[in-house]
């Protein structure tokens, strides 16, 4: 059973990466996810500057979902730069570099202190629904907003594929997803958290996140994550490449996604749950399931909703 991916000449093993958030924050952490079976590793977001996130508690899971309002902290380009590099020098898999800015001008900023160290690809976020009281409404629920901001980063991306993450709150993430086509865009991620949402609690009558509100990810948001998916690969006519993400924590779901039309997996939350070697773990229940219906190659699943 062949899993191997060549997503726009960029070869992975198996369609698993880790997705953008906690998890992903340094070089030894993504070199541990490479060795537990991932095809591909996703930075967590930079900025262009030094960003310290919201105060704790900033994370509440139950068994069906999990709402995080870490805020995406990051300790700036030079460490980035630092961690990249080191990665670099014996890349066990892709590195896809996740970027995000609160405007199109610091989008580009970033852009051109990231491109220099050659990431296999560029996620650009402009979708994370937890910094909305810092940044106003995120660029993903605009069509016009989407699509400049990916054009711009499109024009100093340096001929590195540029992927566009998109936010399940659009109205129509088609709409969005089909401006940045227009725009440029190479691919996509789908999707980021969904909400925000609050948890809160019952003694204390307050909101039990300390910034009050939090994205919304795991398990219960799958369904949410294979119909965005599904609606950007018929948009765009199957033209461009899906990283769909969003709840997946077993093969079943992985194929589910990959049905819809996505090329690649991210997988964040079950990493916590699940171990991680979740990648692996979903890697053979993939293959199990594919062995059992007489699929030989992944990319057959691709796209082939009915």
């Amino acid at each position: 059973m062949n899993l191997s991916q060549n997503i726009l000449g960029v070869e992975f093993s198996n369609p698993t990466v880790l997705a953008s958030g906690i998890w992903g924050v340094t070089a030894s952490s993504w070199r541990r996810v490479a060795e537990n079976g991932a095809g591909g590793v996703t930075s967590k977001s930079l900025w262009i500057r030094e960003h310290k996130g919201h105060p704790n508690p900033s994370v509440i899971s139950t068994e069906h979902w999990t709402l995080n309002a870490v805020g995406l902290p990051d300790a700036g380009p030079e460490k980035a730069k630092e961690e990249i590099e080191g990665y670099n020098q014996d890349k066990p898999v892709p590195l896809i570099a996740n970027i995000v800015a609160g405007c199109v001008e610091d989008f580009v900023s970033i852009a051109e202190k990231i491109v220099p160290l050659k990431p296999d690809f560029l996620e650009v976020n402009i979708s994370c629904p937890n910094v909305e009281n810092e940044f106003g409404k995120p660029f993903a629920c605009s069509a016009p907003d989407a699509a400049a901001v990916t054009k711009a980063v499109k024009e100093v991306s340096g001929g590195i594929p540029v992927f566009v993450k998109l936010s399940p709150n659009a109205l129509s993430i088609a709409e969005v997803a089909l401006a940045c086509a227009q725009a440029g865009a190479d691919g996509f991620t789908a999707i980021n958290t969904v909400g925000p949402g609050m948890a809160i609690d019952l003694l204390s009558r307050k909101p039990i996140l300390a910034n009050g509100v939090g994205g919304l990810s795991g398990p219960g948001i799958k369904p949410v994550a294979v119909r965005c998916v599904a609606d950007i690969y018929k948009a765009t006519e199957g033209k461009l490449p899906i990283i769909g993400t969003g709840g997946v924590y077993t093969g079943e779901d992985a194929l589910e996604m990959m049905i819809a039309g996505a090329s690649l997996i991210g997988i964040g939350t079950a990493v916590g749950d699940r171990g991680q070697d979740v990648f692996k773990k979903v890697c053979d229940e993939m293959n199990e399931w594919c062995e059992k219906e007489g699929i030989k190659d992944i990319s057959e699943i691709i796209g082939s909703i009915k």
